[in-house]
């Protein structure tokens, strides 16, 4: 306190003096607060002992002030005694304090040492790819992928050939949308994406793995008549299992499977937003099928004992919500996926000013899908992203993960040091995989306008030389099919950015002049009858069509099939076209894996995972997508430059099988058989690793 800097100065000159009758060296300890049990007792110490603890300065300095005013010289030098012991008591005190508080400090710094040495041990093993910097854009030219992998997981078992022995069940969970293995309606609206077709991929992909036997995908009955009639089977086969070394097939229950439970409303589909009511539903016929699967995997290959999932892997929040329930109660490990994140979209939709927080969760539910996040990143043992930039500026944003407090975690666990309860799931970057079967992949394509020619004059003279019927589709809307296409393909949602995409095309003349526009944005019927969002973009779309009067350059046809996906992509690699993805976040960008396996360029979105992908294929451009020049330019440089066009086509040609789903289901069986049992003190008869 200001006013109280007399007591600083007085207490040096009695330190100096070198302290009077009785005075306590400084680093003596403290004096017996029960002086009379001693024997050595003083009043004078006594009064200073008991007092001082209770002392502020305030009171200190209100006391000098009266013992100065003493007449009596005797009484007066008393009291000076017991104000100079009371001073230098504090400040005694304040001195064993400061350097307690040293102590601890330094304490501390050496642990965080500790911590950070043994975190950079541990980053050249098997820490978060969000931490080490290694992802697939990292990949040195000279090693091979299993090389690096093997490197980088140096004390993790890499999943082979050799764990044909093995018997795993793995247990895949995605709820809504329309799920099914062939001819996926893709793009039908917001709930029936990329999630979809990925989820039914992995599983094929898994079940092929040797060593796992049976694979379940649940997903939700719908028995409704606004939907195919499939997606109320209760069971699909996705893929048989392997067979054996002889040929024969390994067991009757093996293989990939769409398994549907019934829950919420039963004649109805419904989306995302309004099945958060329902998930205990899920939950309870996921584990009465789960229960009866295991048991009948038992007698087929368990010698009569239960095979338990290996894993239950949640895809979205509610899947994942309804995953960590599962696990906890069957004690198996859970792994999530986030596809895309509640407080990333929140953020977004904030930014555009749209809608109050208020309407947002009325319209998207989006505190109880962020509460699902929160709740399986708690349960979660290990989290699958397709980028680094998923861990560190998505998952960032939640309260049950933290990129920093991980790593120190992990740290204390490695030196045995407890950690008072506290967990983080561990984030490991596995980009999704693509099947390359249908795919010729060739390092130097021949010239091929020719053919295109040729076959384009098929459609006119009634040519017995067929083309997909998908190119006729997109051809009817061009005046001439000639020249490169510009491909698009992604539902009509706001945050795809379509829109800066055709104005960047209708604002730019020689891009106009030198290519067309292809759209593919989904399946529709009537515009009226489609979603809020959706529809808007569509009307956009076309009013912007007529606005800059582009009729003839660019097609949007109302249909596809998924089966027609690989020959748009042929077509616009045939007219030398280019493919682009101007969304304003995309969370990985397995389209962009597509076009490049079919020989197409890319002009991508800078926001997220098509970075990853750039770095590992080097097969295109990058862009701001709120900037509409720049989307304009990097697609007239790739169109004009023939020998750029080459060169990104042959560049992602040659690094195209890092995204292979063989490399994918590897590096993920190697994550999953690190994980630990939701409850190790519980025993349970499936053996882990």
């Amino acid at each position: 306190m200001a006013g109280n800097e007399w007591i600083n100065g007085y207490l040096e000159a009695i330190l100096d003096s070198g302290g009077g009758a009785g005075a306590i060296e400084e680093h003596k300890p403290a004096p017996s607060m029960n002086l009379r049990e001693t024997g050595d007792f003083n009043p004078t110490r006594y009064f200073v002992e008991e007092v001082v603890t209770g002392v502020d300065e305030t009171d200190l300095h209100r006391t000098w002030i009266k013992v100065v005013a003493t007449r009596n010289t005797r009484e007066r030098s008393s009291r000076l005694e017991n104000m100079c012991w009371r001073i230098w008591h504090l400040t005694r005190k304040k001195k064993q304090l400061e350097w307690e508080e040293l102590q601890r400090s330094a304490n501390r710094r050496w642990e965080r040492e500790l911590g950070r040495r043994d975190a950079t041990e541990d980053m050249s093993e098997d820490l978060s790819e969000g931490e080490k910097g290694d992802g697939l854009g990292d990949l040195v030219q000279s090693e091979t992928p299993r090389k690096r992998f093997q490197r980088n997981l140096s004390n993790l078992e890499v999943w082979s050939d050799d764990k044909k022995e093995k018997k795993l069940y793995i247990v895949l969970v995605s709820l809504h949308g329309l799920v099914r293995g062939d001819n996926m309606e893709l793009g039908r609206d917001s709930d029936t994406g990329g999630q979809v077709k990925y989820v039914v991929e992995l599983a094929r992909a898994l079940a092929r793995m040797p060593g796992v036997y049976r694979v379940d995908l649940l997903t939700r009955q719908i028995s409704s008549a606004e939907v195919d009639w499939s997606y109320g089977e209760p069971t699909e086969m996705l893929t048989a299992g392997p067979e054996d070394d002889g040929g024969n097939e390994v067991g009757e229950s093996s293989g990939a499977y769409i398994v549907r439970i019934p829950f919420g409303p039963r004649d109805k589909y419904i989306l995302k937003e309004l099945l958060w009511p329902y998930i205990q539903e899920f939950v309870d016929g996921a584990l009465t099928h789960i229960l009866n699967m295991s048991k009948a995997l038992g007698e087929q290959i368990g010698g009569g004992q239960p095979v338990w999932p290996y894993v239950i892997h949640g895809h979205y929040a509610d899947a994942g919500d309804s995953a960590a329930l599962l696990s906890g109660a069957l004690n198996v490990p859970m792994v999530l996926t986030g596809h895309s994140l509640g407080r990333n979209k929140l953020e977004q939709l904030l930014k555009q000013g749209r809608q109050s927080k208020e309407d947002i969760n009325s319209t998207y539910k989006i505190m109880r899908r962020i509460e699902g996040e929160e709740l399986s990143l708690d349960a979660a043992e290990l989290v699958i992203t397709s980028t680094r930039q998923e861990i560190d500026e998505q998952w960032g944003l939640y309260d049950g993960f933290d990129v920093k407090l991980e790593r120190v975690l992990r740290a204390r666990a490695r030196r045995g040091v407890n950690c008072h309860g506290r967990y983080m799931p561990r984030m490991v970057v596995i980009p999704p995989g693509m099947d390359f079967s249908s795919v010729v992949v060739q390092e130097e394509a021949p010239e091929v306008d020719g053919e295109l020619a040729t076959l384009i004059s098929s459609v006119d003279d009634s040519s017995p030389k067929a083309i997909p019927a998908i190119w006729s589709e997109v051809m009817r809307f061009l005046t001439n099919p000639h020249k490169p296409m510009i491909l698009a393909l992604s539902r009509p949602d706001p945050k795809k950015n379509i829109t800066t995409l055709l104005k960047a095309f209708g604002e730019c003349r020689p891009l106009r002049e030198l290519a067309n526009l292809t759209l593919i944005m989904g399946n529709r019927d009537d515009i009226d009858g489609m979603t809020g969002g959706n529809a808007s973009v569509l009307t956009t779309v076309l009013k912007m069509i007529d606005k800059y009067d582009l009729y003839g350059l660019v097609a949007y046809p109302k249909h596809h099939r998924q089966a027609d996906v690989p020959e748009i992509y042929r077509l616009a690699a045939k007219t030398k076209g280019v493919f682009i993805n101007p969304a304003l976040v995309e969370p990985f960008g397995l389209t962009l894996i597509e076009a490049a396996a079919h020989g197409l360029p890319m002009v991508a979105t800078k926001n997220g995972g098509p970075v990853d992908i750039h770095r590992a294929l080097n097969n295109g451009l990058l862009v701001d997508p709120h900037d509409q020049q720049a989307i304009a330019d990097a697609l007239l440089k790739l169109v004009s430059e023939k020998n750029l066009w080459s060169d990104c086509r042959n560049n992602g040609w040659k690094n195209i099988h890092l995204f292979s789903w063989p490399e994918h289901c590897r590096t993920y069986l190697t994550r999953v058989a690190a994980c630990r049992m939701r409850h190790p003190q519980w025993q349970t008869d499936t053996p882990r690793g």
